[in-house]
């Protein structure tokens, strides 16, 4: 009697049926349909926001089921490489189109977001149901060492711009091109860290357990394949929209975009696994893996990316940020470290890192024009 194939690996046309491939499905259909007919831009922007969330989820799993194929280390590998690749895909149709206020802004903004309000939410939901979470003290060192670090890196062309009269930008341009190949040098080293040593970093992202039925190699490369094409057409009509919505309302400035808005799109799936791994599993370990891990790539591997991928434009795209946000990302580092550096956290703890977002978010509106 032949053997069934298993059902592990092939849940068939089933495994599209389900909420979030359905959602993505009529939404795209719906931005094209708004596209085609010249709808209101503002419409567009909110449709290609919502569309572009279920399709980030669709990338990061079909980036899971790959990684399942290549074992625990290249795994890593894929996750954290290919963990922010909506946002980096958003960013780069931003870039191409001209907006540098907007690119550099979700660079900062997406770091904070998940030290703020991810790690926030995962700590207050996880601890109003489990009380007091624990994770290795030793990992909170490393995760609050690797943080400054890089940070401190990160700061040298805005402190070299804020001190130092009348800069040539030429200087200013060489500076953050050098400090996008020290960034690459870094995301190597930890990446390599990771393959040869026993412990891991925060930059090889463990893969979080979905329930998902396996699927094959081919059809998880398909899925990716597709996805990330669906999010470069989406990302193409949310940017060719931006304008309209800037003019339409005042009060929205592009910096606001970039550091709350876009920042949130792409990553939404992820912050929602992070934060339910500690709600539903009490895991507050992986749940600043992700988070941690989520913001140490952006800031090592997305930032130089787009310095580099904005040579092959008539805009060269720096890394000098303005004062509020870099301020923001040091104090941002500072409270993260403290409070997770004794290996424990709780609701109160978590209550403050939300507290801090949202009058970070407050400000951020605020500033309408940032130099």
């Amino acid at each position: 009697m032949p053997k069934k194939k298993s059902s592990a690996k092939n849940g068939g046309i089933a495994d599209f049926l389900t909420p979030k491939y359905i959602f993505a499905a009529v939404a795209m259909i719906a931005l094209v349909i708004l596209e085609i007919s010249h709808a209101s831009p503002t419409v567009i922007f909110v449709v290609a926001c919502v569309t572009l969330v279920p399709l980030a989820a669709i990338i990061g799993q079909s980036t899971e089921m790959l990684a399942e194929h290549t074992g625990p280390k290249v795994g890593g590998f894929l996750n954290a490489t290919l963990g922010n690749a909506a946002e980096l895909i958003i960013t780069l149709v931003a870039l191409k189109a001209g907006y540098l206020e907007l690119v550099k802004a979700s660079i900062t903004g997406s770091a904070i977001g998940n030290l703020l309000l991810v790690c926030g939410l995962a700590m207050f939901l996880g601890g109003v149901r489990h009380g007091v979470q624990k994770f290795d003290q030793h990992t909170a060192k490393l995760y609050a060492t690797m943080l400054f670090s890089v940070v401190m890196l990160f700061s040298i062309p805005t402190i070299f711009i804020h001190t130092t009269e009348g800069a040539p930008k030429a200087t200013v341009n060489e500076l953050s091109l050098g400090l996008a190949v020290g960034m690459f040098i870094v995301y190597a080293l930890g990446m390599y860290y990771s393959f040869t040593s026993s412990s891991t970093t925060p930059l090889a992202r463990p893969s979080a357990e979905h329930g998902h039925k396996l699927w094959s190699l081919q059809k998880s490369g398909v899925v990716l394949v597709v996805s990330t094409i669906l999010v470069v057409g989406a990302s193409e009509m949310l940017v060719g929209s931006i304008e309209h919505v800037l003019k339409s309302f005042p009060g929205v400035s592009e910096f606001f975009l970039g550091f709350i808005i876009i920042p949130i799109v792409g990553n939404i799936a992820e912050h929602i696994v992070a934060v339910q791994v500690s709600y539903k599993k009490n895991d507050m370990t992986l749940a600043m893996e992700i988070a941690v891990g989520s913001s140490l790539q952006i800031l090592l591997f997305v930032a130089p990316a787009l310095v580099f991928a904005s040579l092959l434009f008539s805009h060269q795209l720096n890394l000098v940020f303005n004062l509020f946000e870099w301020a923001a990302l040091i104090g941002t580092c500072v409270i993260v470290s403290r409070v997770s550096d004794d290996g424990e956290t709780n609701y109160f703890e978590g209550g403050i890192l939300i507290l801090m977002y949202a009058m970070v978010a407050w400000a951020c509106f605020e500033l309408p024009v940032v130099g």
